[in-house]
C-alpha cells in the first residue's frame, strides 16, 4: 500500500453516526435523478442564450449565474435534506464562509481571469499564440452549450490524472488532504480547498481554454457548469444519478469519494465529469455511503487544515 494511502487509512469512525434512508420507490428513485441535469444543463442554457439573443446583458448575467447557485442549494439542504446529521452548526458554517471566500475571491479569480493578474496575462498571451490553430467561438446557443462540455471534458481529463495522482501520492496528498478532511457533505464545503491545491489543480481549464482559442462566451457558459455542478456534487441532497451520471459526475458519486472508507476514496475521481473514471477503470456505483473525512475521522480546525501540507508525515498521520 502507498504512503498516501496509509495516510487516509480511518482510525476511528464512531463520531460520525449515520443514518441511511430507505430505499425508495422506484418511481421517486427517477425524480430523484433529474433536479440536477435541469439545474447543470438549465443554467448553461440560460447563459448561452443570453449570449446568442441578448435578451440581457450577457456579462452581468453570466456572474449572476455564478453566484445564484449556492445560496439556492443551501436553501434547499434546509428544506430537502439527505441526513440530519450532515446539517451544518453556526460555527461550522462561519468556518465554510472563510473557505468559500478565500476561493472565489482571490484563488478562482486569481486562474479564472475575473480580474487582471499576471496568470491571466499568460492566459491571454496562450490563447493568442496557441500552436493548434483553433478558435473555438460559437454564436449559436446550442453551439455553446456542446462546445463547453468539450472544453470541460478534455480540462477534465488532466485534473483527473492529478486528482488521481494525489490519492497516490503523499506529497500530493498533503495539498489535497485538506478538502477530505470533511465530515459533513454540504454546498458549502465545496471551496474547503488549499490554496497549494488551487496551483494543482486548476491548472488544467485555463490551459484547455487558452489552447483551443476559446471565447469568452465559451468561457462563460464552463463557468456556469462548473460552478453549479460542484455546489450540488458536494451538497446535503438525496439526488441519485440516473443517465446524467453516466457521462457526468452526479452528488451520489461524489459522495461516495468522499467517503472515508479508502476503496471508496480512490474512486469517482471526476469533478464535474464521470467518463474518465469509466474509461480508466476508477469509477464504483456504490451509494453506501457511511462516515465522512479521512485519517481521523475527525473535524479539524483551520489552523490544521493550512498546514498539513508542511508538516512531518508523522504529524500528518495523527490529523
Amino acid at each position: 500500500m502507498n504512503e498516501a494511502a496509509e495516510i487516509v487509512t480511518p482510525a476511528a469512525v464512531g463520531d460520525q453516526p449515520s443514518q441511511p434512508m430507505a430505499e425508495p420507490s422506484k418511481w421517486r428513485n427517477f425524480l430523484l435523478t433529474l433536479p440536477q441535469p435541469v439545474l447543470v444543463l438549465g443554467s448553461m442554457l440560460t447563459v448561452a442564450s443570453a449570449y446568442s439573443y441578448e435578451w440581457v446583458d450577457p456579462d452581468l448575467f453570466a456572474a449572476i449565474m455564478t453566484v445564484l447557485p449556492l445560496p439556492l442549494i443551501l436553501l434547499a439542504e434546509r428544506l430537502w435534506t439527505k441526513r440530519k446529521d450532515w446539517i451544518l452548526t453556526p460555527k461550522e458554517f462561519a468556518e465554510d464562509a472563510f473557505w468559500l471566500a478565500g476561493s472565489n475571491l482571490i484563488w478562482v479569480p486569481l486562474y479564472l481571469d475575473y480580474y487582471r493578474t499576471p496568470i491571466s496575462d499568460g492566459f491571454h498571451a496562450l490563447r493568442d499564440a496557441t500552436p493548434l490553430n483553433i478558435t473555438l467561438e460559437p454564436q449559436s446557443t446550442l453551439g455553446l452549450i456542446v462546445t463547453a462540455i468539450f472544453i470541460r471534458t478534455l480540462s477534465e481529463f488532466v485534473y483527473y490524472w492529478l486528482h488521481r495522482a494525489q490519492h497516490l501520492s503523499l506529497f500530493w496528498w498533503r495539498m489535497h488532504a485538506t478538502h477530505h478532511h470533511i465530515t459533513k457533505m454540504s454546498a458549502a464545503r465545496s471551496d474547503r480547498t488549499h490554496p497549494l491545491e488551487f496551483m494543482a489543480l486548476m491548472v488544467g481549464t485555463p490551459i484547455v481554454l487558452a489552447l483551443t482559442g476559446a471565447s469568452d462566451e465559451v468561457v462563460a457558459v464552463t463557468g456556469a457548469f462548473s460552478f453549479f455542478s460542484a455546489y450540488l456534487n458536494h451538497a446535503n441532497l438525496p439526488l441519485r444519478s440516473g443517465i446524467y451520471g453516466w457521462f457526468f459526475t452526479t452528488t451520489e458519486q461524489h459522495h461516495l469519494h468522499h467517503s472515508i472508507e479508502l476503496e471508496s476514496s480512490n474512486s469517482n475521481f471526476g469533478c464535474t465529469i464521470i467518463i474518465w473514471d469509466r474509461i480508466f477503470g476508477t469509477y464504483s456505483g456504490r451509494t453506501d455511503v457511511k462516515a465522512m473525512g479521512a485519517g481521523s475521522g475527525k473535524a479539524l480546525t483551520i489552523w490544521d487544515q493550512y498546514r498539513m501540507a508542511f508538516v512531518s508525515k508523522d504529524k500528518l498521520t495523527k490529523f
